[in-house]
């Protein structure tokens, strides 16, 4: 309805001279006093007074019928505020019936019970029908002034009723808003709060590179110049072995011409004690060796400033991926020596614009977690390399155990990880995930439990517009 004040009134009763009666008292046909009116109006300056009806009164003579008009107001939108119900109606329901019903379809509604004898105590109606707030008892035969008065009183408290619902329904939705507005406030937080800590893993893990750099500076400092002199004298003792083993021949050549037999005996006897032959193959494979062993600790120092690129001072470069990938194994090489098996799938990619240092920290992260993930038994990572359009793309897969679904969703989230305690900060994909979409590029993972997982890394090999 579209005004709160309500004065339709529903009569249930099986007796017509009931409803004639209710009409008497609640809709009397108005008194035609309109010339009194009109001159009343004329001589105190007031205006015609209207002859509005004071209730609106409807009539069903049984419990079914009622139902009924009841049913069809409330698809109207104009419903009852107030019914009178008989109690006793020999033929359908009975009033305590009716009220049920009327109740299941409109718990608004105020009921006044209309009786002269019932099969029900007063106390049994109000417990049966739990209604100790809305339904009055209204006695045959009754008073017109007490209709009048229950007419007045109830629906003057159904529009009371409606205006607390209509406000308490406008509570509810500013309340509804500004839960909604507090939820959106608070998950803005948590999601300034989670990008705060991000940076501030960034910041830490920027820190561990810059430590790292320096540390390969120093390392590469130190170690480069007594590499480069053992592997200059490693040269010159190589050169000097083999200019003894001329000698050597030239004294073994000379043996035959000593006429002491004798003196070539001992000769004889001291070329077997010293195991020569043995010496002159052994030395220039040791020599070699060594000469190995150091190539390698320079390679180590070499691909240990290629990871950190200490001398980058992480500006954008053209860098080449493959060869970050190769400097992050060898890196890792003693992670994967006894757990895993590296099978390379490489296509040849063009050198892309990006942080190296930063992508190598990805790369590692991708290598050491599926390492970690393979378990006990030995298995196989698998490292492989393309080229889609405007980007390049790398994947790290494994046949380890695979990651459930439930975490699948979680597993770039900051501080997330399936790890034991004291093994992860679950800050390496986090970290990962945040270098790669700083780089404009992609990563994702594909994951079956049992069998293994593949992370997959796309970059642009052009940055139109790099992040700082």
């Amino acid at each position: 309805m579209s005004e709160l004040s309500n004065r339709r009134i529903l009569l249930i009763d099986d007796t017509p001279s009931i409803h004639v009666d209710f009409r008497k008292i609640l809709t009397p046909t108005p008194v035609q006093t309109v010339e009194l009116d009109e001159m009343e109006a004329a001589l105190f300056g007031s205006e015609v007074k209207s002859t509005r009806a004071l209730f609106e009164l409807d009539s069903a003579y049984g419990g079914q019928e009622g139902l009924g008009k009841l049913q069809e107001a409330l698809q109207q939108n104009q419903p009852y505020a107030l019914a009178f119900v008989d109690m006793r109606m020999p033929e359908g329901w009975d009033g305590a019936q009716t009220i049920e019903h009327l109740w299941q379809e409109d718990p608004r509604l105020q009921v006044v019970v209309c009786t002269a004898y019932s099969d029900y105590s007063w106390d049994e109606l109000l417990d049966r029908l739990q209604a100790h707030d809305r339904l009055l008892i209204l006695k045959k035969p009754f008073d017109n002034i007490e209709v009048q008065q229950m007419a007045n009183t109830l629906l003057t408290k159904w529009d009371m009723t409606e205006r607390a619902f209509v406000q308490m329904s406008h509570l509810e939705h500013l309340v509804d808003q500004r839960t909604t507005q507090f939820k959106q406030a608070s998950e803005a937080l948590q999601r300034e709060i989670d990008e705060r800590k991000q940076l501030e893993s960034q910041l830490v893990q920027s820190e561990k590179l810059a430590s790292l750099g320096q540390l390969a500076a120093g390392v590469a400092h130190e170690i480069n110049n007594p590499i480069g002199f053992i592997s200059s004298n490693l040269g010159t003792l190589d050169g000097y072995f083999k200019q003894l083993q001329e000698m050597l021949d030239a004294y073994r050549d000379a043996e035959e011409a000593i006429g002491s037999s004798e003196l070539v005996e001992r000769l004889q006897q001291l070329r077997e004690r010293i195991e020569l032959e043995f010496l002159r193959d052994d030395i220039p494979l040791l020599i070699k060796e060594s000469k190995d062993g150091i190539s390698r600790v320079g390679q180590i120092v070499k691909d240990l400033k290629d990871f950190s690129r200490v001398d980058s001072n992480q500006e954008w470069q053209w860098a080449n991926l493959q060869q970050g990938i190769e400097s992050t194994l060898n890196i890792v090489a003693n992670e994967l020596k006894y757990k895993a098996d590296v099978v390379k799938d490489y296509q040849h990619l063009p050198d892309i614009e990006c942080l190296p240092s930063q992508i190598n920290q990805v790369i590692m992260n991708l290598i050491v977690n599926a390492s970690q993930a393979i378990g006990p038994e030995r298995g196989t990572l698998t490292l492989r390399t393309g080229i889609d359009g405007e980007k390049v793309w790398v994947e790290v897969a494994d046949t380890g155990t695979g990651i459930p679904p439930a975490s699948l969703q979680k597993i770039f989230d900051p501080f997330f990880t399936t790890k034991p305690v004291g093994q992860g900060t679950g800050l390496g994909l986090s970290l990962s995930y945040g270098i790669v979409k700083k780089h404009r590029g992609d990563i994702s993972v594909v994951s079956e439990v049992g069998v293994g997982s593949t992370f997959r890394v796309e970059l642009p090999i052009h940055q139109s517009k790099p992040t700082a």
